[in-house]
């Protein structure tokens, strides 16, 4: 257990952001009054911190910018909550996967340098376990690189942790990919092959894991980027989805946004941005080519991880399996004792999900539990 509580920060996420991407993120925005003293000691870390990242840009310059990255990455795609995490972690196994650490999601920028000591103090102070969903966290552990990135550049969806309030702008600009200019999405797509690299860099991979739930509204940009990219879509049931995205979302928000919302404004913008996501993909993956996807149910792969994980590496025709058998078996089988949390659908949810989400419900055909 950390010494921090996670929902008594005094800071938030973007104390590991650089200077000018803190400055880009906040300018226009309103800090509420409940929010001034995070925001003024965020900025003041940020500000410190940010005198270091010149140091990893040069060293990065020297070895990785030049450098082409062996193979297309393989994306782990699906809504929050869909289960990515587990699939994530299972994946990750495999040595020759890099990843994007929970550290490098906070100091993307202290990666190349000073790594060791600033890794060291964020274990001492972190949880060793999300306290949204009881998942294992740690320093080392592969995460979603949303967060790294929204340190790195403002051209992000997951601004809207601390703007909540333009939490649909977000989503059309840089979730959906909609309403992006020509230079934002080539600052997107420098800052995140920049990222990848210094993932691979750093863990010792050759190709890219990504588990990144907003990547599913960007499957058209990924695939300009990486044509030969790997895909792997989550679905979920769409009852279990929205109690555990509402509870995530609600929890998670917390200590880290700068001005209010209301529950009731968090679970519409939920609402809507799932259906927006989900469209946004089914109109989408048609580009992806033909043997470099598959859609899988949550609840099958959960079901017979081992055997499921051996199909998505046949039919994707990714390398490695037999030499990563005995390190996934080993994860698999240690997980077997993890309880998740349970949720009853109460008539108020059921009503939401068949009102707003029944297309999602017909069409992978779920049903009430």
């Amino acid at each position: 257990m950390g010494l921090i509580d996670f929902n008594k920060l005094p800071v938030n996420t973007l104390v590991g952001a650089d200077w000018k991407t803190f400055k880009r993120i906040t300018a226009g925005r309103t800090v509420e009054s409940g929010y001034k003293t995070k925001y003024v000691l965020t900025k003041g870390v940020c500000r410190l911190m940010s005198l270091f990242a010149s140091m990893q840009d040069n060293r990065y310059d020297k070895l990785l910018r030049d450098k082409p990255l062996e193979h297309d990455p393989l994306f782990i795609l699906g809504h929050w909550r869909s289960g990515t995490t587990f699939v994530h972690n299972v994946f990750a196994c495999d040595k020759h996967f890099g990843y994007c650490t929970t550290y490098q999601t906070v100091f993307p920028h202290l990666m190349m340098w000073g790594q060791p000591f600033f890794k060291k103090t964020m274990s001492w102070l972190m949880p060793d376990h999300r306290p949204t969903d009881n998942m294992e966290l740690a320093v080392d552990l592969p995460q979603e690189e949303e967060f790294a990135l929204s340190n790195m550049t403002p051209c992000n969806y997951y601004n809207f942790w601390f703007f909540p309030k333009y939490m649909q702008e977000y989503a059309e600009k840089y979730l959906l990919m909609n309403e992006i200019t020509d230079a934002e999405l080539r600052e997107f797509e420098q800052v995140f092959t920049k990222l990848i690299k210094i993932s691979l860099w750093n863990t010792g991979g050759t190709q890219f894991l990504s588990k990144n739930p907003p990547h599913t509204g960007r499957v058209k940009e990924l695939v300009k980027m990486f044509p030969n990219a790997k895909f792997i879509y989550l679905m979920r049931n769409p009852y279990t989805v929205f109690e555990s995205t509402r509870s995530f979302y609600g929890n998670t928000i917390k200590p880290l946004m700068l001005q209010s919302i209301s529950s009731d404004e968090l679970e519409r913008n939920i609402l809507s941005v799932y259906a927006k996501l989900y469209h946004k993909y089914e109109a989408d993956k048609a580009c992806i080519p033909a043997g470099n996807l598959i859609e899988v149910k949550f609840e099958d792969f959960e079901a017979d991880a081992m055997g499921m994980t051996e199909k998505i590496y046949r039919t994707l025709n990714l390398p490695g399996f037999e030499e990563a058998r005995p390190a996934i078996e080993a994860y698999v089988g240690g997980k077997k004792g993890y309880k998740k949390n349970k949720y009853k659908y109460d008539d108020r949810t059921v009503q939401l999900v068949q009102e707003n989400w029944g297309f999602a419900l017909q069409d992978w055909d779920y049903h009430l539990e």
